[in-house]
């Protein structure tokens, strides 16, 4: 039905004090009426409505009748409350926020969102994962889209990118290819959202441009923490153009400042089952709580000449460029302070195009950004059902716009002027060019016979996945041959799996090896014939990994307390007061929702039961137990499950003495990643500021 006009929380608190509405009995049923000077409820087109709980009949036992307008209206609109959801990137969340410029660009381009310092341009930031449909789980292996709508004085920006600066392919063509691939196979309906499955690794055999990308896929990258602990990119170059009209090239980089943390895989597996949602979960409450995450927005600038330096094509969409090669220079922050209103409203109906750019900014000659140009406006008619899905609110500009677009389907703006074109003596003074002010594409050379032909600087696959993966520390290598393990163990047809380890040991060696043996895979590996040599001088690139960026701070973690009765209170407050100090979210679990009795008679209510609330969904836990609690934990599997996979999944471990049973039978051996609290829990929260123990990790599990 249609919406009250007082839509946001400042005017639903006016009515915060109204009298409550009231109850009448009808039928066996209560009806809610309408409080005094409260809405009354109405069709979409203002009817007040009578009752909303019986439709209309002949008699009260009788056939509905045809002329019930109330009921017809009402199921029509349910009926149509689903839109074709993407057909990637389906699983999405997003926020509110704002866009302030540090560092100006204005003698790179004319582009007002990078050239005013100060200026706050508000966003819309969409994350998603792209494989799953929209009911699928927030922490399966895949890339993170990370898309920003920037609403700026010249018209909305969309920087449409992902958690990772590379991509599969090289041109647009075989983007419906790779989607196939990677969707669950038509023949069964599954898998979901998942790589692991013969189309997927058949398509990215076969496709050696895949290479790059497949080493980021597999990293730790696509399994991250939190939407609010993962970089971004535009993957793409773009150009920045001047008032002079002068080109320099650009990448867009957005860094947590949060840092960059992810799980390990067997954690992501059981946060799936224990909370689908974790990340949404995780977003929503950060920005409810006013712990606003926040990224700084670096640029790689570059010219011509240096890109023709390059020992790669930046147009190449499977390359980057280290920062080693072109530092970044932060211009700026992005903030998200405020949850949608509406989800289906704003994040399920907002449409990024990735050719809305602004004076000042403009495309290069990326074969596969010229194709999402098209790719994204197009999709934009089969999903939101009409050219004008720009007036939908999300979408459209908060700047002044004019033009003679007219009709079509879903017109909601009313055009009352005679003149709809131009030019026209009837009408001079409507909406016209503006030589000085408006868009104008860089001019680019072009020449060229018209063909269907890749360049032959875009032919080395290879070399810079080498780069990414010897540039990974050892857990992180250990991680990404982990999960190729994982991934083509699941691929049922051998010639497949074959040919995917001669790509990797193309990549490296020890790589393909390691890959073999985990699959059981004694024969002889026949490589991969590259396309030209892989460099085997390439420089390392210690930016692309996440562990060589350094420890991030417990600033946005979430610590996991198991506590029992008798517990210490002063434990308690201690651990509080530590982890606040840190910047960081304390949740208590105990046996019963209804909390636990401290040693001193006081009652500490509990976050989460203890099934509920494994420790998969925490950074770092502490177990504050009593003697008599250690005993009773004892007895319950999900208590030494929960601390058994803490310690597999190598987070510090905080424990009173008292605990040490539960430990013993949970298999926690002492390391530096194991705390003792005995009355004070400083020492643990210090051990936990540490990150994650990886040195623990080949005792727990196999390291192939």
């Amino acid at each position: 039905m249609a919406s009250t006009n007082k839509s946001d929380k400042s005017s639903q608190n006016e009515n915060a004090g109204a009298a409550p509405a009231r109850h009448v009995g009808v039928g066996g049923e209560l009806h809610q009426v309408a409080a005094p000077g409260g809405d009354v409820l109405t069709t979409n087109f203002g009817t007040p409505i009578s009752d909303d709980h019986n439709s209309l009949r002949a008699g009260p036992r009788g056939a509905l009748l045809l002329e019930d307008f109330v009921l017809r209206e009402k199921i029509f609109h349910f009926d149509h409350e689903r839109i074709p959801e993407r057909v990637v990137h389906a699983r999405g969340l997003a926020a509110h926020g704002f866009f302030e410029l540090t560092d100006s660009l204005s003698d790179l381009t004319t582009a007002l969102v990078l050239g005013e310092v100060g200026e706050k341009t508000p966003v819309f930031t969409r994350f998603s994962t792209v494989a799953g449909n929209r009911g699928s789980a927030d922490l399966a292996r895949d890339v993170r889209g990370f898309a920003v709508k920037f609403y700026t004085k010249q018209g909305n920006w969309d920087l449409v990118g992902n958690n990772i600066p590379v991509f599969f392919i090289q041109d647009a063509m075989k983007f419906p290819d790779l989607a196939h691939a990677v969707k669950e196979e038509p023949d069964r309906g599954f898998p979901q959202a998942q790589s692991a499955h013969d189309t997927f690794w058949d398509w990215i055999a076969m496709t050696p441009e895949a290479m790059h990308m497949v080493m980021w896929q597999m990293s730790d990258r696509t399994i991250p923490r939190s939407m609010r602990m993962m970089q971004g990119f535009g993957v793409h170059s773009f150009r920045l153009v001047n008032a002079e009209g002068k080109s320099t090239f650009v990448k867009f980089h957005w860094t947590p400042k949060l840092g960059m943390q992810s799980v390990v895989w067997d954690e992501a597996v059981k946060i799936n089952g224990a909370d689908p949602d974790f990340h949404r979960r995780d977003l929503y409450n950060a920005i409810e709580a006013g712990d606003f995450p926040e990224w700084e927005l670096g640029v790689q600038l570059f010219s011509e000449d240096d890109a023709a330096g390059f020992d790669f094509d930046h147009l190449d969409s499977t390359k980057l460029i280290p920062e080693e090669v072109v530092p970044l220079r932060v211009i700026g922050r992005l903030v998200l302070d405020r949850n949608p209103a509406n989800v289906f409203d704003e994040t399920e109906q907002v449409a990024f195009c990735t050719q809305n750019l602004v004076p000042g900014i403009d495309f290069s000659d990326d074969p596969l950004l010229h194709g999402r140009n098209f790719s994204y406006l197009d999709t934009q008619l089969s999903r939101l059902g009409s050219t004008n899905f720009n007036q939908i609110p999300i979408n459209a500009p908060k700047c002044p716009f004019a033009n003679m677009q007219r009709d079509g389907h879903m017109q909601t703006r009313v055009h009352p002027q005679r003149v709809t074109y131009t030019p026209s003596l009837l009408d001079p003074s409507g909406p016209r060019e503006s030589h000085d002010k408006g868009f104008r594409s860089f001019p680019t050379p072009l020449d060229g016979a018209k063909q269907r032909e890749r360049s032959a600087t875009f032919a080395d696959h290879y070399s810079q996945a080498r780069q990414f993966f010897l540039s990974q520390t050892e857990p992180e290598q250990d991680h990404i041959v982990a999960a190729l393990v994982f991934e083509l163990s699941k691929v049922e047809t051998e010639i497949v799996r074959t040919t995917m380890l001669g790509h990797l040991v193309v990549v490296d060696e020890d790589l393909g090896d390691r890959v073999a043996a985990g699959l059981g895979h004694s024969d002889p590996i026949t490589p991969a014939t590259p396309a030209v040599a892989v460099r085997a001088d390439i420089a390392l690139a210690p930016s692309v990994s996440m562990l060589a960026r350094g420890v991030p701070p417990l600033t946005g973690r979430k610590f996991g307390a198991l506590v029992t009765d008798g517990a210490s209170a002063a434990l308690v407050t201690s651990l509080r007061k530590a982890v606040a100090a840190e910047g960081a979210m304390l949740q208590i679990i105990c046996p019963t929702i209804g909390g636990v009795s401290l040693d001193d008679g006081s009652k500490l209510k509990a976050d989460h039961q203890l099934a509920g609330g494994p420790s998969v969904l925490f950074d770092a836990v502490a177990v504050v137990a009593s003697e008599d609690g250690t005993s009773a934990l004892l007895a319950e599997s999900a208590a030494v499950a929960w601390v058994h996979d803490a310690f597999a999944h190598l987070k510090v471990i905080g424990a009173t003495p008292e605990a040490g049973p539960l430990l013993d039978a949970a298999g926690v051996e002492a390391d530096e990643g194991v705390a003792t609290m005995d009355g004070d829990a400083a020492g643990f929260v210090e051990a936990a500021a540490g990150g994650r123990v990886w040195a623990r990790e080949p005792d727990v599990r196999t390291v192939y």
